[in-house]
């Protein structure tokens, strides 16, 4: 396979919130970890097999003419158990935006879930066997 010397992997997504206290103790309990990285109006954990980045910035640090509305393009988190991040989620406050959904025809090789936190902002979470499959190629 052919690799994209264009884009290369993710390295920051960003989420805006008017209270970035808040946002940072709700996704550090989400998380189980604290941010690595504190500067007034933005935080950021690093998470995962690859220690990609989820920055937390200050709304009032929104590019010019940022919608307010829900909406836009979904990042999925690889879940090793989909369901249970997906109530925990939940019952952390977050509001489905996506149920969960098998989007391989039955074989739950892709399967999707998506919530709108507390501040807005749509996370979105995946079973997804290729993920697993260049894991397990890298440690190989």
């Amino acid at each position: 396979m052919e690799r994209s010397k264009v884009l290369r992997g993710l390295s920051t997504i960003s989420f805006y919130a008017s209270d970035i206290e808040k946002a940072t103790e709700w996704y550090s309990d989400f998380l189980e970890i604290q941010p690595y990285f504190k500067v007034p109006g933005y935080v950021e954990f690093r998470l995962g097999d690859y220690q990609h980045e989820l920055g937390i910035i200050d709304s009032c640090y929104a590019p010019k003419n940022s919608t307010q509305n829900i909406g836009g393009a979904i990042a999925y988190w690889h879940v090793d158990d989909l369901e249970a991040t997906f109530t925990t989620l939940i019952s952390k406050g977050a509001i489905v935006h996506e149920p969960i959904i098998d989007r391989s025809n039955g074989n739950m090789a892709f399967v999707t879930a998506s919530v709108v936190d507390p501040f807005g902002n749509i996370l979105g979470i995946m079973t997804n066997k290729h993920y697993l499959e260049i894991l397990q190629q890298t440690k190989s």
